[in-house]
């Protein structure tokens, strides 16, 4: 038996509930996995409350994301005792995701922890993490460089925008955070912002082309926040776009890219190829500190998530809830 926080649907919606399931209803795959950590984001939230199409098919176990240790394998690149994490594939949407403490999933969706990654801190860096580094790697694979000017990271008291903030600042970017929790100037600050500006500045529908401010820019926002900066982003500027909190709209004109040569780079971390994953988790391994990581999470229990995912959609989250499953 194992136990798992259960997602079923019937006409009156999604019902939430925790169960101790039989060892047959693991999933598919050819590897199991002791789950130890997972963590809550957005899109678990939105699944766990059936406030959106997230969940593909029922009942289902939510998690984008997992971190623990291999009980048993199929596959030869996986052996049993092996500290493993995954992240996206459609887990928690159409496959049994991480709130479990046990699943059993596709080997090509796992990745070998590098030594230095314990699986707590895995899941502390979890997804938001991970994308922050896809972003930043695509910065740095368009040329953006240091020397070159600010770079904003808008959504930055969330998970990906802090990740972002403090993986920026430890490759010596001057970033600059845009949030509209000025309540967390001082956090953002200790990640490595040089600057705190307030959202409003940005949320709202402005010009196609305005002022060049920025060497490049990550947003996790979407909607008039991504017109904004993408109208604001300086000549041959990148700008790495991977969330939608404000709106899946894109209310812009051509302008930023044909006449500043403005290069909008889409950042998806749920089918990202096997070494694109690598590359990132060996950044993440060399260049995030403990203190820092520490700084952005904050823990909760399985018997939590319920809870924690009303908060998170209702605002009242600074930073990452990481989910101890044991």
């Amino acid at each position: 038996m194992h136990q798992a926080l259960w997602l079923d649907k019937d006409e009156k919606g999604t019902k939430a509930s925790f169960r101790d399931l039989d060892d047959a209803l693991l999933g598919e795959g050819e590897v199991v996995v002791a789950v130890e950590w997972s963590t809550l984001n957005y899109k678990d939230a939105l699944a766990i409350l059936g406030r959106s199409s997230v969940v593909r098919k029922f009942p289902m176990i939510p998690g984008i994301d997992l971190a623990g240790t291999v009980e048993s394998s199929d596959h030869p690149d996986f052996l049993p005792g092996q500290r493993v994490v995954l992240n996206g594939w459609g887990h928690g949407e159409s496959l049994f995701g991480g709130l479990t403490s046990k699943v059993r999933v596709p080997a090509a969706h796992l990745i070998s922890l590098p030594d230095a990654v314990s699986t707590r801190t895995a899941m502390a860096i979890g997804t938001a993490g991970y994308t922050a580094m896809l972003c930043v790697l695509a910065l740095e694979r368009h040329g953006v460089e240091a020397k070159q000017g600010e770079i904003l990271v808008t959504g930055a008291s969330g998970g990906v925008g802090g990740f972002a903030t403090a993986l920026l600042a430890r490759s010596e970017y001057q970033v600059v955070a845009s949030t509209g929790r000025m309540t967390e100037e001082a956090r953002l600050r200790r990640l490595g912002a040089v600057r705190v500006e307030h959202r409003d500045e940005i949320a709202k529908p402005g010009k196609p082309l305005q002022k060049e401010r920025w060497a490049g820019a990550i947003d996790s926002v979407g909607s008039h926040t991504l017109a904004n900066v993408c109208a604001q982003i300086r000549y041959r500027g990148t700008v790495a776009a991977c969330g939608l909190a404000q709106g899946m709209d894109f209310p812009t004109t051509v302008a930023p890219f044909i006449l500043r040569g403005v290069t909008l780079a889409g950042i998806d971390s749920v089918k990202a190829p096997h070494s694109e994953r690598l590359a990132a988790w060996s950044r993440l391994a060399s260049d995030l500190s403990l203190d820092i990581i520490e700084d952005m999470v904050n823990e909760i229990s399985l018997s939590s998530v319920v809870d924690g995912a009303r908060e998170l959609l209702e605002g009242r989250v600074a930073g990452r809830l990481l989910v101890r499953i044991g």
